[in-house]
């Protein structure tokens, strides 16, 4: 029966494969996962707030919410205790220890046995310390503590990488918007030349096809309204992720009218590039892995020279006996043992020489890592510069077409009303004003991105005094 019951307990507990591989695995263990991957975390935003947020304010919640920074936390806070751990080594290892235990037995003496009882009671101290190891227990810290700064300027490039994420889904949020105003104006237009063409018509100034083509234009004009409906809808639900929200949370930002585009830079490249060589965090990580390297170099050569280790284990002992006939007897004394170690390893096949070489590679391979780093953030400085001056150019250019193409267009409606251009004129005159207004919402949008995008390669995102937030 004890058979048949653990053998039953064991099947209702084992895990096993999925019985068949057509059809999708299912189980009971599966509802408790299912229960833990959807729970909740805490919620910064209420849902459905009516709350306008400026890009300084979702900064700051997504830095607080997002479960990207809680992870580089944690990691950080990881690798602190590793170096605590490594520290520990500098200080003795001290070990106590109690026993007590109880002994009967029949002693054969002279021609009879005897009954024999013991009682004995021992504590114990074990200290134990390394003396000297020539630098390994150094290396191992030194290790350590580069590891923590590797982590902790991890930890400030998630910082880096979240605030952009924010900010893109921000101008995205906006950029949609400003997308769908100028979608609405189009269509606007685009009905005002439906009703005056069908108007003419009815007056017996215009043709059918002319109508047509008014509706065709008025067609098109709502379609692209939709689709700047639901591409809002998709920048909206990746703003609320980058606030590590749900997709579904509703957050209501600042227009872009009310955000201020500048049209210059005082700034050179070339102090931009020396700014982001001085602060960004990913290369600093880089140069403390240059450090734990360099540790590691001196952890292994250590293995060339001797251990020397002092082991100290005093004990006191407590003794009762007892043997027929005789009564109670007892005993106590103090013992202990005392010993000094010296480990050298002589020989060992060339495994320490093999490792220094190992060791001293990975040094030469992290400082050219940071070459590579270096040279991949003055490339990214210099490609965001010109990107931006390239949104201040356009951002001109984008100003004088929607003047031209706002004048263009009210020239034609006005001269097809007169009857001196045909409806052709008239809607291509329309589709060349929707053009221009989303040229221009994407020229104010691009000059604000770009500065973000400024921000995040040179490492001023995360810099309190010098964090931009338009």
């Amino acid at each position: 029966m004890l058979c048949l019951a653990l053998h039953l307990g064991s099947c209702a507990l084992a895990q096993s494969a999925p019985v068949s591989w057509n059809l999708p695995w299912h189980s009971s263990e599966e509802q408790q996962f299912i229960r833990e991957a959807s729970a909740e975390h805490f919620r910064e935003l209420p849902q459905n707030s009516v709350r306008t947020y400026s890009l300084a304010e979702l900064i700051d919640i997504a830095e607080s919410n997002n479960p990207a920074t809680r992870v580089a936390w944690e990691r950080a806070r990881a690798e602190a205790a590793s170096l605590g751990v490594a520290q520990s080594e500098l200080y003795p290892t001290l070990a106590a220890a109690a026993l007590s235990q109880t002994g009967r037995a029949d002693v054969f003496f002279g021609n009879r046995f005897d009954l024999q009882t013991v009682q004995n009671f021992e504590a114990a101290l074990d200290l134990s310390y390394t003396v000297f190891d020539f630098g390994a227990r150094r290396g191992r810290i030194n290790v350590a503590r580069a590891q923590l700064l590797a982590a902790n300027f991890a930890f400030n490039d998630t910082h880096r990488n979240v605030i952009f994420q924010v900010e893109q889904s921000y101008y995205r949020v906006l950029t949609s918007i400003g997308q769908e105003d100028a979608e609405r104006a189009s269509l606007a237009n685009a009905r005002a030349v439906q009703e005056a063409a069908e108007d003419r018509l009815a007056h017996g100034l215009a043709t059918l096809p002319d109508v047509l083509e008014a509706r065709s234009a008025t067609a098109q004009a709502e379609f692209d309204l939709q689709s700047a409906l639901g591409a809002e809808e998709i920048a909206r639900g990746d703003l609320a992720t980058a606030l590590g929200e749900r997709a579904s949370l509703t957050v209501k930002v600042q227009p872009l009218d009310q955000l201020a585009v500048p049209d210059s830079i005082s700034d050179t490249v070339e102090s931009a590039i020396d700014r982001a060589l001085g602060q960004r965090p990913d290369l600093m990580q880089q140069v403390a892995e240059i450090r734990s390297a360099n540790a590691r170099v001196q952890e292994v050569r250590s293995a060339y020279y001797p251990t020397f280790s002092l082991d100290v284990a005093p004990a006191t002992q407590s003794l009762y006996g007892l043997q027929s006939p005789y009564d109670w007897s007892h005993t106590a004394n103090l013992t202990g043992e005392l010993g000094f170690s010296l480990k050298w390893t002589v020989f060992d096949g060339g495994a320490r020489k093999n490792r220094l070489l190992q060791a001293r590679t990975n040094v030469h391979e992290a400082e050219a890592q940071a070459e590579v780093k270096r040279d991949q953030i003055a490339d990214e400085v210099w490609t965001a510069y010109s990107n931006l001056n390239t949104a201040f150019r356009q951002r001109q250019a984008a100003l004088a077409l929607l003047q031209a193409a706002s004048q263009s267009y009210e020239a034609a409606l006005q001269s097809y009303n007169y009857g001196v251009r045909n409806l052709l004129d008239v809607t291509a005159a329309q589709r060349a004003l929707a053009q221009a207004r989303s040229t221009d919402v994407f020229a104010r949008t691009q000059v604000l991105t770009s500065f973000a995008d400024l921000a995040f390669r040179t490492g001023d995102s995360i810099q309190a005094t010098k964090r931009s937030k338009p």
